[in-house]
């Protein structure tokens, strides 16, 4: 969706509500709403759905986000001791609107997937040489990177020929990273439609004991500016409206990043052990405005499993379970018709 079809059709609703003890644990009681929730307790930002609605929230802070476009005023949830909590009046406001009608014809959906093999021409990235079959072999990064991202690239070509599906490079050449992220914001949108950008990395460690594959996202320590101020827009207004896409974004990324993992997992079993979901403020595409990974997809610096990333089998492998993930997250998108409206 053009970045300005939330200021477009933003209705900013203020209405008090009598503060309360939040009291209530949120996890509980959205079973029994028959709600879904999504926390992350790194950037402190969750996500309520029922029925095709939205309410986007933040703890600590007295306002919601109800389907990307109306801003009320709520109690703030709060975290104790690792829960968290909510009043009654904020679960009121909430099934409220998780009563109300949807539009099935308005729902956003996934319109491009940008994938990013890193480094490539003169940056090779992490090599190492290993004797693979009796002959010393050298694996370089970049090869692996670009072979995992065209296999990508030919399974969600054929799975999504409404879809743009692009690639930062398909050869061997050089693009810096503010390269990859002009490509990434560059990319034409219809209304309501996201992007999502996937970039493919090799490790390397000096501990050679060291194995495994991992996801990344964005640190939520570190802001952006994710949307376009459109007119004579009010700056507290935008800067609260910008917070909390941001915070979606960061949702987004981790929920990609473990639909991800998941997808790894049941294709290598046990070839490969899964390290994680892990944050970073140094992430490549961190100006990039919409939900990114980076995964790694081995360490080159481990002699078993350079083998294992030298092998096409193996990387086919590894390619369809990032496809697997990132499939799973399209059709949770448009099932739920959009976690953002970006």
């Amino acid at each position: 969706m053009k970045k300005a079809f939330l200021f477009l059709t933003l209705l900013f609703s203020l209405f008090a509500i009598h503060a309360q003890s939040a009291n209530l644990n949120l996890i509980t009681e959205s079973e029994k709403l028959g709600a879904t929730v999504y926390w992350d307790s790194l950037s402190g930002s969750g996500l309520l759905e029922k029925n095709g609605h939205q309410v986007s929230f933040r703890a600590g802070d007295g306002f919601v986000l109800q389907d990307y476009k109306k801003l009320a005023l709520t109690d703030a949830p709060v975290v104790k001791d690792g829960v968290l909590y909510v009043t009654k009046a904020f679960l009121d406001s909430a099934n409220k609107l998780f009563k109300t009608e949807t539009n099935e014809n308005n729902g956003f959906k996934i319109g491009a997937i940008l994938i990013d093999p890193g480094h490539g021409g003169k940056d090779p990235g992490a090599q190492m040489t290993h004797k693979i079959k009796g002959k010393n072999v050298t694996v370089r990064e970049k090869d692996v990177n670009l072979a995992v991202g065209k296999m990508l690239y030919s399974r969600l070509k054929a799975a999504y020929p409404d879809k743009k599906i692009l690639m930062t490079r398909n050869t061997d050449i050089f693009l810096s990273l503010a390269e990859r992220t002009e490509i990434a914001n560059s990319v034409k949108l219809g209304e309501k439609e996201a992007i999502l950008y996937v970039s493919v990395h090799v490790n390397s460690s000096l501990d050679k004991k060291a194995s495994g594959y991992e996801t990344w996202y964005l640190s939520p320590g570190y802001r952006r500016t994710v949307l376009e101020k459109t007119g004579d827009v009010d700056n507290n207004l935008f800067n609260v409206m910008n917070s909390m896409m941001e915070e979606e974004y960061t949702t987004e990324s981790i929920l990609i990043a473990k639909f991800i993992m998941d997808g790894i997992a049941a294709q290598v079993g046990n070839l490969s052990t899964p390290r994680g979901i892990k944050a970073e403020e140094w992430f490549v595409v961190k100006n990039s405005n919409m939900p990114a990974v980076l995964v790694e997809v081995g360490f080159l610096s481990n002699e078993k499993e350079a083998v294992l990333l030298s092998d096409n089998s193996y990387l086919q492998k590894m390619s369809l379970g990032i496809y697997n993930g990132l499939s799973a997250f399209v059709t949770h998108f448009e099932r739920s018709r959009g976690f953002t409206g970006h």
